[in-house]
């Protein structure tokens, strides 16, 4: 035990996990890189310093690097934004180019820091998800758990009633198909025509690719959704909205996890307005919107 208490202490105190675990849903970063950063020494459990396997509990003081780190049984749930993306910024810290990133609009998480559930590509906008817990952002993720993604799709030209179907049953890509769950005709004028596409994929610009297959080029593209969570409608480009701590539990339970799992490093300001789920859409939870 990193604390060095009895076990029959440790038990009264309930369960225990791994420190590498609780560090990474504290948002700090990967399990891979808080192990490097227990090698490198910089974690202490109780004043002593931590080793790799270590497992903690509740009452544990974790400190990175001097500072304290609130244990993931803290009862508060993560942080969670919802921003709406425009076109022209990548979802990265680091740009050799030195383009524009979404992490330069975002209020600071002071102890944590904030992970992007997804990316987008740099010319696509709508909807990113950012969180303070490594958890959360696995779930939503993990290609295991298959949350729909909707996108908004604007293409030049329109589909053809064989294009459709292929979609619908699944077009073959050089890293294997992918189908479309929904395809719904959206309209336009003239040469661009608007399409709602659901899809169960987080490749790299796969909508870009579906749509190239079947020979037709995408002029613009907006995520509106993704898994449970709703692009507010209110909400403007380069804005976001944080979610209060009773609909991120909302969440936490239409992800599958503990209501009060994970750990808040920080008592955190709002980064907007209140955030309200409203409606049901087919073969997902409830979705999120903003008021």
């Amino acid at each position: 035990m990193a604390s060095g208490r009895p076990g029959a202490d440790r038990q009264r105190e309930g369960a225990t996990q791994k420190l590498q675990k609780v560090l990474a849903q504290a948002g700090l970063g990967s399990r891979r890189d808080m192990e490097q950063w227990i090698r490198d020494g910089r974690v202490s459990v109780n004043g002593a310093n931590a080793q790799i396997g270590a497992r903690v509990g509740p009452r544990d003081v974790i400190q990175v690097d001097g500072r304290p780190v609130r244990g993931a049984d803290s009862g508060s749930p993560p942080r969670v934004l919802l921003y709406h993306k425009p076109e022209g910024e990548i979802v990265s810290r680091e740009d050799p180019a030195g383009r524009p990133s979404v992490f330069d609009r975002l209020p600071q998480a002071r102890g944590a820091k904030w992970l992007a559930v997804g990316r987008l590509d740099y010319n696509t906008c709508g909807l990113l998800v950012l969180t303070t817990a490594g958890e959360v952002a696995n779930r939503m993720m993990h290609p295991r758990y298959g949350l729909e993604r909707e996108y908004a799709v604007r293409v030049r030209g329109s589909l053809t009633e064989a294009q459709l179907a292929r979609l619908r049953s699944g077009v073959e890509l050089e890293d294997g198909a992918v189908r479309c769950d929904s395809v719904e005709d959206a309209g336009g004028e003239g040469t661009n025509h608007w399409y709602r596409i659901v899809i169960r994929e987080g490749r790299n610009r796969v909508v870009h690719r579906l749509f190239e297959a079947l020979g037709l080029s995408v002029s613009r593209l907006m995520r509106v959704r993704f898994g449970p969570v709703m692009l507010p409608p209110r909400l403007r480009r380069g804005q976001y909205v944080e979610l209060p701590p009773r609909e991120v539990r909302d969440l936490l339970a239409s992800l599958g996890l503990s209501a009060n799992p994970k750990p808040d490093p920080v008592a955190g300001a709002s980064g907007g307005a209140a955030a309200r789920g409203r409606g049901r859409t087919r073969n997902h939870p409830r979705p999120f919107r903003a008021r």
